[in-house]
């Protein structure tokens, strides 16, 4: 059992079948696949962020994000973009 295995909470069966559809999907298939992973698990990490910062805006939300993910720099970079365009 490789160490992928062993933290998976898949059932081996199950995990079997889901490796062979993804083998026969087409490419198109498995970017959108991909594609709404990536939404789903940044839908998720702001819904976190939003539940650690009660009644911080859209806005703070997003930067805070970005600072995660991306780092503090660039959130503060696209900090200052929007407060330019503010004014």
């Amino acid at each position: 059992m490789s160490l992928v295995e062993s933290l998976s909470d898949t059932d081996p069966e199950a995990a079997r079948v889901q490796i062979e559809l993804m083998r026969r999907a087409s490419p198109f298939q498995r970017l959108q696949l991909a594609l709404s992973l990536s939404r789903a698990v940044i839908a998720l990490s702001r819904n976190g962020l939003a539940r650690g910062l009660p009644g911080a805006s859209e806005t703070e939300i997003g930067l805070r994000f970005v600072a995660l993910h991306y780092g503090a720099a660039l959130a503060d970079e696209v900090r200052a973009d929007l407060d330019s365009r503010r004014t």
